[in-house]
Parts: structure tokens; sequence; C-alpha cells
């Protein structure tokens, strides 16, 4: 069988072709910002991406895919981050990186083969506007900016399928004072003082010091690692427009080619039928849920339980049936005989994860089989479909209470801070404890880690 996925530029369902004779199956996925902890509408894309690398290594071989993700550490939400702390922005990104690839390891995540930063990407970015700017797609403001020009490229919004009217109400917000057009968008910044702090690049010829503009990034880091046309692109359906529309404006203008054969996005996540927000209490980190007792493999389980291009709706009861279904699935895998041979018993389950991604359809096909507990199953092809959906059973069906490494870390450094009587630092650190739902309990000879409570 064949994957096929819904291409989001051509709006039909598509079969994903196989990698190039010379090389890899190319994929990218739009990666965090590195600014706070990741929540769990979040993790739904990076879950649901990690479910198409599983199924392009069973399709085409481990060997025969590259997987790149990046991280966004440069923009300004994570400048701001760091002008409001007061720490240099490497540090800053830094802390919520480590966390990112903690959850992600929680999650089952298989880590991407390369993994860029915004930051380790200067020189690639001013590369690609400067080739821009010299093509006539991009121009320099009276600030020492530099913009895309969207006239120069007729294919504008084929992607989003926004039209000129639509895409002049969406910029208005925006300030248009150095720009030709107000739907024309920022390739390289310049550097402004107040509101950027240190951070700050040599720009392309010609452009003041500044710093990269949030679209090129992706842009110039799929270039490096993977080319200049890519085999599948994927991220949340809120990157749709503006990043991605920008990104295959900028990229097929530099390049001269195709940017990205097959476009596939994921929907948001809603919770207790509406839109996360802190103000609500509905709000969820991975820390959040492990510090309410719920498994990380109950959390990807109940991920996995909507269709990904359909709005799902996140609840604490989920959770529950979530860690009942991992219990059944335990028990399930402990009656099976061993057998290396691979057996059609679970073909329904591939179907349906093969057919755009149906993994509410490929759940219920397990279950249906579980439930018969008969055919010819054995655990190496019910491992199988295990490794297709990300599950590791053998993890406890509750979470343990062991302390995360990133917070036993912090714990440490922020005692250090205090026995030194450094107390800015101390209290900066534990205000970074509580971003990641821990509190420190402290007393004259040692302190005492705990889950806030909710």
């Amino acid at each position: 069988m064949a994957i096929k996925l819904y291409d989001s530029l051509s709006r039909e369902v598509r079969e994903l072709r196989p990698p190039h004779p010379l090389g890899a199956f190319r994929f990218y996925n739009c990666g965090p910002t590195v600014y706070a902890p990741a929540h769990i509408g979040n993790f739904r894309t990076f879950v649901i991406n990690d479910i198409i690398r599983r199924l392009l290594e069973l399709e085409f071989g481990a060997s025969n895919v590259k997987h790149v993700r990046n991280l966004t550490d440069v923009d300004d939400r994570t400048i701001g981050q760091a002008q409001k702390e007061k720490r240099p922005l490497a540090e800053i990104t830094k802390k919520w990186t480590d966390l990112f690839h903690a959850d992600c390891a929680s999650l089952n995540c298989i880590p991407p083969h390369v993994e860029p930063t915004a930051t380790g990407h200067i020189c690639e970015q001013v590369d690609m506007i400067d080739v821009l700017m010299k093509k006539g797609n991009a121009y320099r403001s009276a600030d020492g900016s530099v913009y895309f020009k969207i006239t120069s490229f007729p294919e504008y919004g084929a992607l989003s399928r926004i039209k000129e009217r639509e895409l002049k109400i969406t910029n208005s917000a925006f300030d248009a004072d150095h720009k030709d057009d107000v739907g024309d968008f920022a390739l390289w910044k310049a550097y402004k003082p107040a509101e950027d702090g240190d951070v700050k690049w040599t720009g392309p010829q010609g452009a003041a010091e500044g710093r990269p503009g949030w679209h090129i990034e992706c842009s110039a880091m799929i270039k490096k690692h993977l080319g200049d046309t890519i085999d599948l692109h994927t991220g949340g359906v809120d990157l749709l427009f503006p990043h991605h529309e920008n990104e295959i404006a900028q990229s097929q203008c530099c390049n001269g080619t195709t940017f990205a054969r097959h476009w596939y996005h994921s929907e948001h996540l809603l919770v207790d039928g509406g839109t996360m927000s802190k103000s609500k209490g509905n709000y969820y980190t991975l820390g959040d849920l492990v510090t309410r007792g719920y498994s990380p493999m109950a959390v990807r389980y109940a991920l996995l339980a909507g269709h990904p291009r359909k709005q799902l709706n996140f609840t604490l009861d989920s959770l529950h049936a979530a860690e009942s279904a991992l219990t059944t699935l335990r028990a399930y895998r402990a009656t099976l005989p061993f057998t290396g041979t691979a057996s059609d018993v679970f073909t329904p389950v591939f179907a349906a994860l093969e057919d755009d991604l149906n993994t509410p359809a490929a759940l219920g096909a397990l279950f249906t089989i579980v439930n018969r507990r008969g055919g010819d199953a054995g655990s190496g092809s019910f491992d199988r479909v295990m490794f297709a959906l990300g599950l590791k059973l053998d993890a406890p069906a509750a979470p343990t209470t062991d302390i995360p490494a990133l917070v036993k870390a912090l714990a440490e450094k922020r005692w250090a801070a205090k026995q030194a009587k450094n107390f800015g630092e101390a209290d900066s650190l534990r205000r970074d404890l509580a971003a990641v739902g821990w509190t420190m309990l402290d007393s004259k000879t040692e302190y005492k880690l705990e889950p806030l409570k909710k």
C-alpha cells in the first residue's frame, strides 16, 4: 500500500511519491518557537508529524527518509522574553529547547535527523535575501529593512487561496510606513535598540544591521539541509498563512523551481470545547498533565483520537479513556505468542493510517482486532502497529512521581544562587520552576520540590 495524504495546495488527497532515486524522501516540519513551554496544541501537530515520520520509514525504509525540523530561536517573542527577564537570548532559548526535547522524548517522538536553529543559519538567510534583491523580488526600505515584493510573484496566495482584498485587510493592522505595499513582508528587520537589546547581525548588502524576519529562516534551512525542492512540508493549519505562503514565494523566486511537492496541515486542538487560554484555566502543557497524574503515553493516545484534519476536543475525561485503552493494549500484548513473521491481521490498521492519516479509524480497527482476540497475530506484527502509532506499552499505566531532569537542574542552580546570596538570580530561577509547573520549598539546610497545585 502507499501513503496518501491531503495536499493543502491541490486540495485533494494524493499519494506521497517515493524518494528521489539519488537520495532520501525529504520531509520538513516547522518546529517550536522556544520562548516558553510548548502546549498540548503544539504537541498535537508534533505527534501527527511523528506518525508521518514512522509511516515513511515503514514505507520507504528508515535509511531512505531525511527529516528536518527547525527551532525558531530568534523572533519578536524570544527577544521579548529575553528583554523581560534581562537574560541573554541564548540562555532563554536553551532552557525552553531543553524542555521541548524532554517533552518530545516523553511523548516518544522520534528526533529529526537535523534540527537547525535560526541563529545558526544567519549567513544562509542573508545569502537568500541578497539573491532576492538582485532578482528584483525584494527591496530595501528607508530604515534599512528588506521586504519581499509580493507583486513580483504572481502565484502568491495559491496555497491559502487568499485574495488581494483579503490580503490587504489581513495586513492592515501592520505598520506599512516602510513598505511599498501593505501585503509585502519582512525578510530582514533593521535593528531597534529599545526592542532588540544586543540581538543583531550584519545584514544583506546595503541593508542595516538587524535580524532576519520569521519566514526566511525555514526557506534558508530547507535549502541548506534538503535542497531546493522537498517532498513533503507539514505544519499546523495556523502556519498555512502567512508563514507557508511566504515560504513558497521567497523560495521559488530565489531557487527558480518548485519548493514543495506536497503540503499537509493539521487542525487546531480545542480544550473543553473552546480555545486554550490561561484565563479560562484550560491551558495545558505536558508537564501540567503529568503533575495531575496522567502519563505521557495517555496524552499521546488522546491526541490521536481525532482525525488530524479536523478539530479535536481535548478533555481530561479523554485522558482517563486513553489510560484505560493503554491498559487493554498491554494486557492484549501479554497474550500474544512471539513471532518474527509479519501478519496481515493488522492490515486494516495500516490501511486507515495510510488513507490520509485516519488515526481514529486506525484505533477503531485495532480495538476490533484486540476485542476479537482471534487470527494469527503475533507480538512481532503487533509491535509493528505500536511503532507506527508511537505507543510505548512498557511504560507504567500511571506516571511516577520522579522529578524531571530539567526541574532538578533548575532547582540545584537556584539553591546554589541562594547560598551565594545572589537573590535576584534565585528569584528568576524560581519563576522558571513555576513556568514548568513546580515550586521549591526552602529550609536552612535543604530544599523540597513539589508540583504546583492547579
